[in-house]
């Protein structure tokens, strides 16, 4: 009589210990092209300085990055590195030691980049637009020993260096680019016309062009273990302070394995041609662009084509009219950007193979216009700073826009967990968990905020709000702070700004929650139009139709601009603090 009830309790185990939980099943594997494998396997370099040479003298003459007309090739990032490293040797700088670097898209930033990282230091990518108080406290916090800037920022260094750890300061201008008369005259017109270099004193500075005079006759790269870390990749410190994701030589590498692998998708299965042409509008600061661009393209002997100001869309489309481009990364706002400028529909797009879309939600209306112009899909991916950056995207042999992020890049795992950290089924909404080579070593000094975000088995928790479907995509529905709770309902801005956005008449919206009485929450709607005509009932007409009640924007207010980032990342935040 016993017997029963023990064997009926030993099948319920069992058919609990078999219970298996997405992560483990894996569902996204059975969506993986055939050509793509699940795992990346044995990195091909044991770090970045060793990648850059490999490719110096692999592609050598091949153009390796053109800005404003003047082009650098490979076997000149070589020469160019190498004076850089022997420059920061010849200072005391020490393998380890934090190097920040303030510069836009032009070709002194990748002489930089490699030179610093083949002299084994870290570095500390900082946007040029950052405010005296941003830049201090990031060259505080990573405590970098010396910085390259752009001339056009100095007087914002000016103000702070003497509170910071920076003993060497190398100052560059942008006619440094083309030297001789035409430099002399790109100089003269941007201090003395355009007005766009406020006047600074940084004493003991080294410009530049003299750095470049190092000799570094017999110049070899430090030797670096994966585990180092290359980058303190600042976050955008929209969840508070500003933090710095290390990165390691080994995070950014298995990265660019990781994306190598999903290129093979492209065509007949062949993957992306060594050689082919980026547009690199995004800045080079930022991750995505960072390791797209820049270390995924350089490993591929690509030729990026560096855009300083893309938010001059007359001139960036000018830009692009000299140029058979293949791949295009960029964002929501720069697609529409440009799907809204007339010159931009006369551009020959017969080349572009791949439009990579990042940073932010990319809209369907966005993404159905530009598929409709161009020819190309734009295939959705995500990833953070702290994930170097790219942790899912959506196949590159895809014929149509999913309105996903897509499936986890080969040998990553996403987990989607509710607040008491149990792992949801397929279907439900939770924060997305990211697992892989790729993921941070922590945050610059801050165990106390790795700790937030890392579980113990590994798993960054990103914050964003999503859950995976049957195919193994995952759909983000927003940021956990971006979410409005009216009446007890989650609202999510992601989905309101979509609905928006797809009226003729609507440029951009952002959507944030503002106190109410009664639903405690609601929905507040920012828009710039394109019909000067459009009215405020007319938008909240259109949201009706395509948004339950509680969803529907109760106030419409219109701006000739929205805040956004460098990036062209739209800030909700900034919209927020002002109500």
């Amino acid at each position: 009589m016993t017997k029963k009830p023990v064997r009926a309790t030993k099948k319920a185990v069992t058919k609990k210990t078999l219970e298996k939980k997405p992560s483990q099943t894996k569902p996204w594997l059975k969506s993986y092209p055939p050509m793509v494998n699940a795992e990346i396997g044995e990195l091909e370099h044991a770090s970045l300085g060793a990648l850059f040479e490999n490719s110096f003298g692999k592609f050598n003459t091949s153009p390796a990055f053109t800005c404003m007309g003047k082009t650098t090739n490979y076997s000149d990032l070589l020469d160019q590195s190498s004076s850089v490293g022997a420059w920061l040797r010849s200072k005391g700088l020490e393998k380890g030691d934090r190097v920040a670097i303030m510069m836009p898209n032009v070709l002194q930033y990748p002489a930089a980049l490699t030179g610093v990282l083949r002299a084994g230091m870290t570095v500390v990518n900082v946007n040029p637009l950052y405010t005296p108080r941003e830049l201090e406290h990031q060259l505080k916090d990573s405590g970098a020993k010396a910085i390259f800037i752009l001339e056009n920022f100095a007087s914002t260094l000016e103000k702070v260096i003497a509170k910071t750890s920076v003993e060497h300061v190398v100052v560059t201008s942008m006619g440094d680019m083309f030297g001789g008369l035409k430099g002399m005259l790109v100089n003269f017109v941007l201090r003395k016309i355009k007005k766009m270099v406020p006047n600074w004193s940084l004493p003991g500075h080294t410009p530049y062009n003299q750095l470049m005079a190092t000799s570094s006759y017999g110049y070899s790269s430090e030797k670096v273990d994966g585990g180092d870390i290359a980058f303190l990749q600042y976050t955008g410190g929209t969840t508070g302070v500003s933090k710095g994701a290390a990165l390691s030589h080994s995070n950014v590498l298995a990265n660019v394995a990781q994306t190598d692998e999903w290129l093979k998708a492209i065509g007949d299965g062949s993957g992306l041609s060594a050689g082919a042409t980026y547009i690199c509008a995004l800045p080079l600061y930022h991750i995505f662009a960072l390791t797209i661009n820049a270390i995924s393209g350089m490993q591929r002997g690509a030729h990026n084509i560096l855009i300083p100001n893309p938010r001059d869309i007359p001139g960036f489309v000018k830009e692009l009219g000299n140029w058979q481009f293949e791949v295009f990364p960029g964002l929501n706002t720069l697609f529409n950007g440009l799907l809204n400028n007339e010159d931009f529909h006369k551009l020959d797009f017969s080349s572009l193979s791949l439009t990579l879309g990042g940073g932010m939600a990319v809209q369907q209306p966005v993404a159905d216009a530009w598929q409709k112009l161009t020819g190309s899909v734009i295939s959705e991916g995500y990833g953070l700073s702290e994930t170097s950056p790219v942790a899912t995207a959506n196949r590159f042999d895809g014929d149509g826009f999913t309105g996903t992020i897509g499936l986890p890049l080969p040998s990553t795992i996403i987990a989607i967990y509710d607040e008491k950290g149990k792992e949801l089924p397929i279907g439900e909404v939770g924060e997305i968990y990211i697992k892989g080579p790729q993921v941070m070593t922590g945050y610059w000094q801050r165990p106390d905020e790795t700790e937030k975000v890392m579980t113990k088995d590994g798993f960054f928790r990103s914050g964003d709000m999503g859950f995976m479907n049957k195919l193994g995509q995952t759909k983000i529905v927003d940021r956990k702070k971006d979410m409005i709770l009216v009446s007890g309902f989650n609202v999510y801005p992601n989905e309101i700004e979509e609905v928006a956005a797809s009226n003729s008449g609507i440029l951009e919206a952002a959507a944030i929650g503002v106190r109410d009485d009664k639903s405690g929450e609601a929905v507040k709607l920012f828009v710039v139009r394109t019909d000067a005509s459009l009215t405020k009932q007319d938008v909240k007409d259109w949201c009706a139709e395509g948004l339950t009640n509680y969803k529907r924007p109760k106030y419409v207010e219109f701006r000739d601009e929205l805040p956004k980032t460098n990036v062209g990342k739209i800030l909700r935040r900034e919209l927020r603090d002002e109500e």
